[in-house]
């Protein structure tokens, strides 16, 4: 996606994407001393990492920074290798589920300017989170916030069309209502007996594990019982807009975390004979590619995308509706996904729904993503921070 917004917008550039196996790149590096602008992903940057390391730079810019957000993972540490005189990171979400998160990404930009990382959560991230401590927040303010740049698209963006967002809640019917109920009830009595027996953070993974498959049944039973053959009232409402979106001349973009209700969405798209392009983790990034552009000049008329795979990296200015087909716990995530659409070269209002089950934990969800959101703000900006993590008592009150 840089290169070709490299010929698009800086064509007086020589850039250089490093792709392929390990023999291309290494056969693309001996560009270097020629080009511009090196453009890589993380991963290939991990698998390079001595190349970057030995190859002085002017600057190293990191986009999407939050992929460095956990400082024991290799990608961080292959990304610190890098020798630039200047550094920058862009992201959207520098604080997606925790203060540490940040705290990795100073440690990239400046090295040792923040106290180390456990100091850090004990100065900070504690006091913050779990005591709500205005003094901590203004501290960590006034550290971070003259090296903060944070604009918002309304800002640097005027010519940009409206956005609307829109909560539609969907009501289960009895089959869907039931399965969902008795699945609730058994969590909420497993969750009850791991925190009488003290072992809540033992098998946090299970309990986790357990509310996703709450949310696979909000999207459809059959995420989780192949028998299954009744309806879901999330396909039926995402299939009435997609109706009318067809109709009435609108391309759509739809997100959701299971690839298997993808597949679920493209059967349904088959039966009503709509067209679609499908992207997935397994989605070559050539296919990636050729889809996008595609999408942008052809008629089809919906883009199925996993999240995970397509919540960044995408410019599909050609959709003019987004449906998110299943709130993730964190906001920032889907607000991503939505600006593959609402974006530089948008020229239609965007119109996005958020899908939701009426009376079930997605109702939770979003009181989930907003305190998160606040977290946020309350780093970026001096507001309150409330506490968005997991709790034994945090998931009982999402049972309820």
């Amino acid at each position: 996606n840089w290169e070709e917004e490299c010929k698009k917008f800086t064509p007086q550039l020589t850039c250089v994407a490093m792709d392929g196996d390990a023999a291309h790149r290494a056969v693309l590096a001996r560009r270097w001393a020629e080009a511009d602008l090196v453009v890589t992903s993380y991963d290939l940057l991990r698998r390079d990492e001595d190349r970057y390391a030995e190859q002085p730079f002017y600057a190293c810019i990191l986009d999407e920074a939050q992929a460095i957000k956990n400082h024991t993972t290799q990608k961080y540490k292959a990304v610190c290798q890098v020798r630039s005189q200047v550094r920058f990171a862009l992201t959207g979400t520098p604080v997606e589920n925790r203060l540490g998160e940040l705290w990795s990404i100073f440690s990239f930009l400046m090295p040792g300017y923040l106290p180390p990382y456990k100091s850090f959560c004990s100065r900070f991230e504690k006091p913050i989170v779990q005591e709500e401590d205005q003094t901590a927040v203004r501290r960590l303010n006034q550290l971070t916030g003259p090296f903060i740049l944070r604009r918002m698209k309304s800002d640097v963006l005027k010519e940009l069309p409206p956005k609307t967002e829109s909560v539609l809640a969907t009501t289960m019917e009895t089959e869907q209502r039931q399965l969902y109920l008795a699945n609730a009830a058994q969590i909420k009595r497993d969750l009850a007996r791991q925190m009488e027996e003290g072992g809540f953070q033992a098998s946090r993974m299970t309990i986790l594990a357990m509310l996703t498959r709450l949310r696979q049944l909000c999207c459809h039973p059959a995420l989780c019982y192949d028998d299954y053959t009744g309806g879901s009232c999330k396909l039926d409402t995402c299939m009435e807009l997609l109706r009318e979106a067809s109709e009435t001349g609108h391309k759509v973009l739809l997100f959701s975390q299971f690839t298997s209700m993808l597949a679920i969405l493209a059967d349904a798209l088959d039966r009503e004979g709509l067209s679609y392009f499908l992207l997935q983790g397994s989605t070559s990034k050539e296919k990636r590619a050729a889809m996008v552009d595609s999408f942008n000049r052809d008629g089809t008329q919906v883009f199925l995308i996993s999240l995970k795979a397509g919540g960044t990296g995408l410019n599909l200015t050609g959709a003019d509706i987004v449906i998110h087909y299943d709130p993730w716990w964190n906001v920032a995530a889907q607000n991503q996904a939505t600006d593959r659409a609402y974006r530089i070269g948008q020229v239609n209002p965007v119109q996005v729904y958020r899908l939701i089950a009426k009376d079930t934990l997605e109702e939770k969800i979003l009181l989930l993503q907003e305190n998160k959101r606040e977290l946020a703000e309350s780093v970026i900006r001096e507001e309150t921070g409330q506490p968005a993590l997991l709790t034994p008592e945090l998931l009982l009150d999402i049972l309820d």
